[in-house]
């Protein structure tokens, strides 16, 4: 009997190594644009990993910014495509996580200020005077280019708050319906990533008979993909090197007209201290 027991215990110590590496390996991406098109775009994406790293990998949508950085907090996922502003909000709730990998795009990247035809206004190397008093929508609360670089940007300029400058302040949820809610007139004025609108524009979702871009902002840095600090631990020694490797070799043209992106180059938690300072200064994180 005692043979028999050592027998299965050496056995079980042989699987231990296996059954570390059966865990699924989950990501998540920021809810910027409609949800039927994230689910075909990181299926895909999810399939590339999975082949590239040997392990099963599944991608889980969330309805909105805060959730991707709450499920990345509480390990229901490792890896999450965020935006700047939510990847650094995840990064220090998170010890050592860290950013791996952006968009080529993604190192200079731009929000478009956006206009109703009926509002007059037209467009300018400047922000205009005439946008005060109009109704505004930022995109997600949490969106870098849809609220974080447009709101510093309107401070700058104004120098007061953006319910200061607009007679009515709202927040779309995502860049889509931001576009959405200008060109119908819910709102006059708005603002949005600019590769959301190239796309849509491209897919004739956009009528430029009622909506217009009007400004276009300096250019700062934005989405990129963050993996949790402790995947090693989870998934074996050099796990986190492969998935940076995994994605950085994401060449498949149909992969990365997903995004879009034209590829993936190697991104550091320092290239995001610019979204860091800017959260700061205009109070959406602490000190």
């Amino acid at each position: 009997m005692m043979s028999l027991i050592r027998r299965l215990l050496a056995l079980s110590l042989l699987l231990l190594p296996a059954l570390a590496h059966a865990e699924t390996f989950v990501f998540t991406a920021i809810p910027d644009a409609d949800e039927s098109r994230l689910q075909q775009r990181f299926g895909k994406v999810a399939d590339y990993l999975s082949a590239q790293l040997g392990v099963e990998v599944k991608y889980i949508p969330v309805k909105s910014y805060a959730a991707a950085i709450t499920a990345f907090r509480n390990n229901q996922v490792q890896l999450a495509w965020f935006g700047g502003l939510s990847g650094v909000q995840a990064r220090r709730l998170v010890p050592d996580s860290e950013a791996l990998a952006q968009g080529y795009e993604d190192q200079f990247f731009k929000s478009y200020f956006i206009a109703h035809t009926s509002t007059g206004l037209e467009a300018a190397d400047s922000l205009s005077d005439a946008l005060k008093g109009k109704t505004f929508t930022f995109g997600s609360k949490g969106s870098t280019s849809g609220r974080l670089m447009p709101e510093f940007y309107l401070r700058e300029q104004f120098g007061m708050a953006p319910e200061a400058v607009f007679e009515r302040v709202g927040f779309s949820g995502d860049h889509s319906r931001t576009i959405a809610q200008v060109q119908s007139g819910a709102y006059q004025v708005g603002a949005v990533n600019y590769a959301v609108w190239e796309t849509e524009l491209a897919e004739g979702k956009i009528d430029t008979s009622k909506v217009k871009v009007i400004w276009t902002t300096p250019t700062y840095p934005d989405y990129q993909w963050t993996v949790r600090g402790d995947v090693d631990q989870h998934f074996g020694e050099g796990f986190k090197v492969k998935v940076r490797e995994a994605l950085l070799n994401m060449k498949d043209p149909d992969l990365l007209a997903s995004f879009p992106r034209e590829s993936f180059v190697p991104a550091s938690n320092d290239d995001y201290g610019p979204i860091e300072a800017t959260a700061k200064a205009i109070g959406l994180l602490d000190e």
